[in-house]
């Protein structure tokens, strides 16, 4: 098991706001994670956040203001980093919307995006593992959400392999991420030329292609500028009503797509998952 360094830690809401960093084998370099632990002793149930492009784990925990939430109801809260930093990966630099900040949560299999750019693996295995070792969560009580290309990362996560995650939700999620222009810029880059290969990591077509889970919840903001070019959430919903998967789609009038409105509904979120991890 890795040694974490505590690199912040603040009390909030009777509970501990914590930040580590520890070396990880799956990205081969130094990684970032925040934890939030509630009050209420272990074990707990615990939500995992997956953040958007150009986020880091300080984003959600310095402005959702999800602490309150997680406190009332005694929810562990999980804040990964979204990518390696650090590697020297030709072109992880260069944009905003792919590398540094922008992995798009996928496990990497073109060069020279593969030696680092594990993500799905960090997350689901080794992350999960270290914090089973040093936290007081419950392995079987664990619900993943997430915010933009995060909400893209919750879904896809949770619809690869839905025995992880009891509950699944997302905040204005990239909904199609094969049809959308930073999908078409960045899985081509990651997974290389093979189309079937980018719906691997595209929420509708895994949907389309069977996978399935009890339910999904998602809010989005109809002033949101990323609405119809990027996050087409119109293209989930289709598909879940053509497989019969359930899913509650809520749409907010005159909300964008910044953390105004992450704050707006991550308290509703926190209990979404509360109810359903017990």
């Amino acid at each position: 098991m890795p040694q974490l360094t505590r690199e912040e830690a603040h009390r909030c809401f009777g509970g501990t706001q914590e930040v580590f960093s520890y070396a990880s084998e799956a990205t081969g370099s130094r990684m970032r994670f925040a934890v939030y632990t509630p009050p209420q002793p272990g074990p707990r149930p615990a939500l995992w956040f997956l953040s958007g492009l150009t986020c880091t784990e300080q984003n959600v925990i310095t402005k959702a203001g999800a602490q309150r939430a997680c406190a009332e109801h005694g929810v562990v809260l999980i804040c990964p980093d979204t990518s390696p930093r650090g590697t020297q990966t030709p072109g992880d630099t260069e944009s905003w919307d792919l590398g540094e900040g922008a992995s798009y949560y996928v496990d990497a299999t073109a060069a020279p995006w593969a030696k680092h750019y594990r993500m799905e693996t960090w997350i689901t295995e080794e992350l999960r593992a270290v914090v089973a070792a040093h936290f007081p969560v419950d392995p079987d009580r664990q619900g993943i959400t997430g915010h933009s290309m995060g909400g893209h990362g919750a879904l896809v996560l949770a619809l690869r392999d839905p025995s992880r995650y009891r509950s699944l939700s997302a905040l204005s999620p990239i909904c199609a991420l094969s049809r959308c222009p930073w999908g078409e810029k960045a899985l081509p880059a990651l997974l290389g030329d093979d189309p079937a290969a980018w719906a691997r990591w595209d929420a509708a077509a895994l949907i389309r292609a069977g996978a399935r889970v009890p339910e999904i919840l998602v809010d989005q903001g109809m002033a949101d500028p990323f609405l119809e070019g990027q996050l087409k959430p119109e293209l989930l919903e289709a598909a879940c009503a053509a497989a019969g998967q359930p899913l509650t789609l809520r749409r907010h009038e005159g909300y964008d797509h910044g953390y105004y409105f992450v704050a707006s509904v991550i308290g509703a979120h926190v209990a979404w998952h509360a109810e359903r991890l017990g």
